[in-house]
């Protein structure tokens, strides 16, 4: 029964073996190239299952983005300043066949290409600025600039550089001391040059204010007078037409108002002729002038 069944299984065997070499299975998130004795011969396949012959070879990569970081990188400054910078660059393959034949295939190779790639434009954009310019440019214009060269080198290696970010920036410590004391002897001086032109502001604000008020006050002053001075005139004239009605009244008024400021106060001493103009109206109430 044994001997029966053997060649059957050995036939079974022969054709699984025929498949695990004839067929290959490709991901959505893959690209796969077919090669024959190294020459491509087979790109672009959908996600499922696909043929081959048993001696052809398949090469299967990420077609996602790929993410990589740097740290600890050591760039010199066009002062001869070292930066140290840490980086990371993201990435995907655009051109399956090139980045195959760049680097086989092989996305750690692509990773350390992209990385020198990176560094160079990161060097050249550093190189031809100061410590200063690094330090007070906008990082995204920084960026940019490194971005764009790194790019155009990028395009050789068969990927797309999606994104280059200068993750942080940091100086040697026996050079950030000194390069801190600068910079802050920069500011202070453009925190005292701030200073001295409010303080020169102020003062002209202050002034035209002031000037402002004198100017408000005196013409206050001038017109509160006039109104006075008008208010008075009237007053005279209309205590003088109600007087010239009866003199003998305001006569006889004006001596009660005289009575009442000058007697009848405690410790006050008096000393007046009792027949004077002062107390005709104590003599005779009834007194009328001629």
């Amino acid at each position: 029964m044994n001997s029966r069944f053997f060649p059957l299984l050995a036939a079974a065997g022969l054709a699984l073996l025929v498949c695990a070499l004839g067929l290959f299975t490709v991901s959505e998130s893959q690209v796969a190239i077919r090669t024959e004795f190294g020459k491509i011969i087979g790109i672009n396949y959908a996600p499922g299952l696909h043929a081959k012959w048993p001696w052809d070879a398949i090469t299967k990569f990420d077609k996602r983005i790929l993410s990589q970081s740097y740290t600890g990188e050591t760039f010199l400054t066009n002062d001869n300043r070292g930066l140290i910078v840490d980086f990371y660059v993201k990435w995907r393959v655009k051109d399956p066949s090139l980045f195959y034949i760049a680097n086989g295939g092989r996305e750690d190779l692509a990773g350390g290409h992209l990385a020198e790639i990176v560094k160079d434009g990161i060097k050249s954009v550093v190189a031809q600025r100061t410590l200063q310019q690094i330090v007070s440019a906008e990082r995204a214009a920084v960026t940019g600039e490194m971005f764009g060269e790194a790019s155009r080198n990028a395009a050789g290696l068969g990927v797309e550089l999606v994104d280059v970010r200068v993750q942080r920036i940091d100086l040697p410590d026996e050079v950030a001391a000194r390069v801190y004391e600068s910079m802050k002897q920069s500011f202070a001086k453009t925190a005292s040059r701030l200073r001295a032109e409010g303080q020169s502001a102020s003062a002209s604000i202050r002034a035209t204010a002031e000037r402002q008020r004198t100017e408000i006050v005196a013409n206050a002053e001038r017109d509160a007078l006039r109104v006075k001075g008008e208010g008075d005139a009237t007053a005279t004239q209309t205590f003088a037409h109600a007087y010239s009605k009866d003199p003998e009244f305001y006569s006889f008024y004006r001596s009660m108002q005289a009575y009442d400021r000058a007697l009848g106060k405690d410790g006050d001493l008096l000393v007046v002729t009792p027949d004077g103009e002062f107390f005709k109206y104590f003599k005779d109430p009834a007194r009328r002038r001629p």
